[in-house]
């Protein structure tokens, strides 16, 4: 598999998704209170039943991709897998607020995602982009370069080998009743469910979380900037529907899997026994 960077050369790419994250910003302030943030615009491209606040980002986002006439193709929430300029093997992978639900409910676990790939798998992202929106705060990686949270390297907490933290996303109730018993089987001390998988893999990255999983199926735009994150700060990820090797998980937004990570490759493999 191919990972050449020469579809993305010439491009200042984190200073493209800092603008991306200002555009955003400006768009919330439109829109400060709970009630301000309900309104609907339609089903999106992903399946979800996208707010106006989404539709609104999103567009912040495509505006710079926009002005950048570089021939690549955009892969979104909302608006699914768009050409810009002709298209190109370039491919943006964008979510414009993952955890869209605590964003309408005033609960501070939402963020910008932005992956920046060479080509049409996570082996070919470059650039993962995470902006936190209600702590102002941004998470980066660049391939073989490191994680980074506002400028400074992610250094993660020193795993004991014990799964103290687990972080939960996609947790309907009737997926809690299904994985119970197997999420007691692996030791773990603690739960907690902050209703954003890409800040979930995030706190894995940094130590806040020993390891996280999705219990349900998730799109790219949810993971494909959290998961090289995670690995450029030492951990590990692994998408069991995708195959054996997780950098061939497509990009394509039309793919479902679940999402593992971890602080090492044997909290990972406790967790991969959850489902089975």
């Amino acid at each position: 598999m191919s990972t050449s960077t020469d579809p993305l050369a010439g491009v200042d790419w984190l200073a493209l998704c800092r603008r991306a994250a200002q555009g955003a910003e400006r768009v919330l302030e439109r829109y400060p209170g709970s009630a301000d943030r309900t309104a609907t615009a339609g089903q999106g491209m992903g399946g979800d039943m996208a707010l106006v606040i989404d539709r609104e980002v999103e567009d912040a986002v495509f505006h710079e991709l926009e002005q950048l006439r570089v021939p690549l193709t955009a892969v979104s929430e909302e608006r699914g897998q768009v050409e810009i300029a002709g298209g190109g093997p370039a491919h943006v992978v964008i979510d414009p607020i993952d955890g869209s639900r605590n964003a309408k409910r005033g609960i501070p676990a939402f963020a910008l995602s932005i992956a920046v790939a060479g080509g049409p798998t996570m082996g070919h992202v470059e650039l993962g982009y995470i902006h936190d929106f209600s702590h102002r705060q941004d998470w980066w990686a660049q391939r073989g370069k490191g994680a980074f949270l506002d400028g400074e390297r992610v250094t993660p907490l020193a795993s004991e080998g014990q799964l103290e933290m687990v972080g939960l996303e996609t947790v309907h109730p009737t997926l809690i009743e299904r994985y119970a018993d197997a999420l007691t089987a692996t030791g773990a001390s603690r739960l907690r469910g902050i209703g954003s998988i890409a800040l979930s893999l995030c706190y894995v990255a940094a130590g806040r979380f020993d390891g996280m999983l999705t219990l349900g199926d998730t799109r790219s735009v949810d993971c494909a900037a959290g998961q090289l994150i995670v690995r450029e700060a030492g951990g590990a990820v692994a998408f069991p529907e995708a195959g054996e090797d997780p950098l061939d998980a497509a990009l394509d937004l039309g793919v479902r899997y679940r999402v593992f990570a971890a602080a090492t490759p044997a909290l990972l493999e406790r967790l991969l026994e959850i489902g089975a």
